[in-house]
């Protein structure tokens, strides 16, 4: 790396400003001319027809500035919650992040989520309260607020010194008073037996390395107030975001470690991956094992722009074309140390999808591979007779989104059913079942017998191969591991659709038995040589076998719902959840406020939240995060 580069990403709540102050962010960098405007459609980040036409981010966008020196690659993400996977996709790749805060709204349930995932991860994250310029801003209950209901330390950075609310607001720097070195010395011995001893020893100077030390721990979050809209406050928050955040790390030396992030079409179709670079150098022509794909060109950010590359280095964000076979999530080259991934809850909505006219039913299942290219957990799942489609969803704002995109970049008018709840199956007990080679009714040349057990709720499918590797046909498969994983493609191919017709999962599935076909072979086992189209066909067969030993229970997907309310409202509000079926996990009180923690079918989640306004003079705040499947109730 030439230069000090901060992968940094801006997260926030549908409408907090998070656009609005990455376009001040690029005009005070000179990156700009002009300011764009969401509700104009004129941004850089939100490039997409429908994004423009929306007023919202629908993918998260890359674009680059320079602050003081460092290379900033700024990664602006969707605020919908129907968009949540994407911003899942961003959190690995980030050095830091900015949380971006409504000054006036204040908390709002995706802050809490967004919050809760930055906090796993540990992402050094600075906390931005906007909007300051309009009518009902409020900082210092916003300030509270966000300590209290984000349950974060935030050491103040700047403060409104006039016109707070007005188009005037002026934004000064606020010190690092004692409440500041309080929160710091909470983390650091070191700090509080200097201040203990001798104040005079705390300089200015020793505050602001501590502070950038547990800022880069994610123990505290600086907090800067201003307005993207007018430019109050944005400097010093330019200043925090290259003084405090830790810069891209690793060595441009040594094998290359990375991740694809975001995959998208160029002009002609062709695919493009980016990739945050982690360690080491990507060249052009470059193979990526174990698959076929070889780097054919690479573009990296310079000056601003997209510029065409011989190599991309540890730190970089890069756009690569060649990786074919590469999805968003998988390594390139050596996987990233540390990599994590679903730091969000899994789509727990389901619609099916039909052409408008019947002869596009080929084409729309190529459009919505390529778009589950873009999006992984956008899941396409089909009935025993392959032609109905069902696609998994976060809510309907997605559905419409996947609608007006099939028919904008693919000619494809669709319509949905009505959406449903995406229940999964879980075995019930053990179960196998066996399909020997040469036997009435078993078609096909091969041997496959399978193990079917149930699993930790949650701990999703592992598939085990556990057999001799004399009995695999290696003049298929290059070796054992290449048939492992074929197998473990065929068994997960085949629980997309359990007995009950909803995905399988929870359960390790085994493969006892195994045997091919050859024609100098034994007897039992004589004949043609076995391909690998036998064992693909033959393993869901004898899955589906299994599945039926084993019986399977059919789950839904449940919330935890918390809910703030007015104390007096204490009563409306448990009466309603009981009416939904609700188990109430905690409740409690402080003051003339009140909150509940209750699960309750994800299906019931909108109702409550319709309900809530009435149930609370409209004081009532309810945010709900996934909390797994339980068995459906009779």
């Amino acid at each position: 790396m030439s230069a000090r580069i901060l992968n940094l990403g801006i997260l926030a709540h549908v409408d907090a400003g998070k656009t609005t102050l990455s376009e001040r962010l690029l005009h005070a960098a000179g990156v700009i001319d002009e300011i764009g405007r969401v509700d104009d459609g004129t941004t850089r980040t939100d490039s997409l027809a429908l994004e423009r036409q929306r007023g919202i981010t629908i993918r998260a966008a890359v674009v680059s500035l320079p602050i003081r020196g460092t290379a900033v690659n700024l990664i602006d993400t969707p605020g919908h919650p129907d968009f949540v996977a994407e911003v899942d996709r961003v959190l690995g790749v980030l050095d830091g992040a900015v949380l971006v805060v409504s000054a006036v709204e204040g908390v709002q349930p995706q802050t809490r989520v967004l919050m809760r995932a930055l906090r796993r991860l540990r992402v050094p994250t600075l906390l931005f309260l906007n909007k300051v310029d309009r009518p009902g801003a409020d900082v210092a209950r916003v300030t509270a607020e966000v300590e209290r209901r984000l349950a974060v330390t935030a050491v103040p950075m700047s403060r409104v010194e006039a016109g707070e609310g007005g188009r005037t607001v002026q934004v000064g720097p606020s010190g690092m008073d004692a409440d500041a070195v309080e929160k710091l010395a909470t983390h650091s011995e070191r700090l509080l037996a200097a201040y203990v001893e001798d104040e005079s020893r705390v300089t200015p100077g020793v505050l602001r390395a501590e502070l950038a030390a547990q800022t880069a721990q994610a123990l505290v979050h600086p907090l800067y107030v201003g307005s993207a809209a007018t430019g109050a406050g944005v400097d010093s928050l330019m200043d925090g975001l290259v003084d405090l955040l830790p810069a891209a790390g690793g060595e441009a030396g040594g094998s290359a470690s990375g991740t694809v992030f975001k995959v998208e079409r160029g002009a002609a179709g062709e695919k493009v991956a980016y990739v945050r670079m982690f360690a080491g150098t990507l060249h052009i022509r470059d193979p990526l094992p174990p698959g076929p794909d070889k780097v054919t060109a690479i573009n990296v950010f310079h000056s601003g722009r997209w510029v065409r590359r011989p190599a991309v280095s540890a730190g970089e964000i890069g756009q690569l074309w060649g990786l074919s076979t590469h999805k968003v999530g998988d390594p390139v080259g050596r996987p990233p140390a540390g990599a994590a991934s679903g730091h969000f809850a899994p789509p727990t909505l389901e619609a099916v999808i039909e052409p408008a006219r019947p002869g596009d039913h080929v084409a729309l299942r190529t459009a919505l591979a390529q778009l589950a290219e873009q999006d992984p957990l956008i899941d396409v799942r089909t009935d025993e007779t392959g032609r109905q489609l069902a696609v998994s969803l976060y809510g309907e704002v997605q559905k419409e989104v996947i609608q007006a995109t099939l028919a904008a970049d693919y000619g494809i008018e669709v319509g949905f059913r009505e959406t449903t709840p995406l229940y999964l199956e879980r075995p019930t007990r053990a179960g196998e079942a066996l399909a020997l080679l040469n036997t009435p009714d078993n078609p096909f040349r091969a041997t496959v017998g399978l193990r079917v057990e149930p699993a930790a709720a949650g701990s999703g499918v592992d598939v085990r191969v556990a057999v001799d590797y004399r009995s695999v046909p290696l003049f298929v498969y290059r070796n054992m591991a290449e048939f492992a994983a074929s197998m473990d493609g065929y068994v997960r191919e085949a629980l997309r659709r359990g007995p009950r017709g909803w995905p399988v999962t929870d359960c390790v599935v085994t493969m006892t038995r195994s045997g091919y076909s050859s024609p100098d072979g034994p007897p039992a086992t004589r004949g043609p040589l076995s391909t690998a189209a036998d064992f693909r066909k033959l393993t869901p067969v004898v899955v589906h076998q299994a599945l039926a030993a084993a019986g399977t229970t059919v789950c839904e997907p449940i919330s935890r719902v918390h809910i703030e309310a007015p104390a007096a409202a204490l009563g409306p509000v448990l009466a309603a959840l009981s009416a939904l079926a609700a188990t109430v996990e905690a409740q409690r009180s402080r003051g003339d406020e009140v909150t509940v923690e209750a699960l309750l079918p994800a299906a019931s989640v909108a109702v409550l939240q319709r309900e809530l306004p009435g149930l609370t003079a409209g004081e009532g705040v309810l945010d709900s995060a996934y909390a797994g499947h339980a068995p459906l109730r009779s």
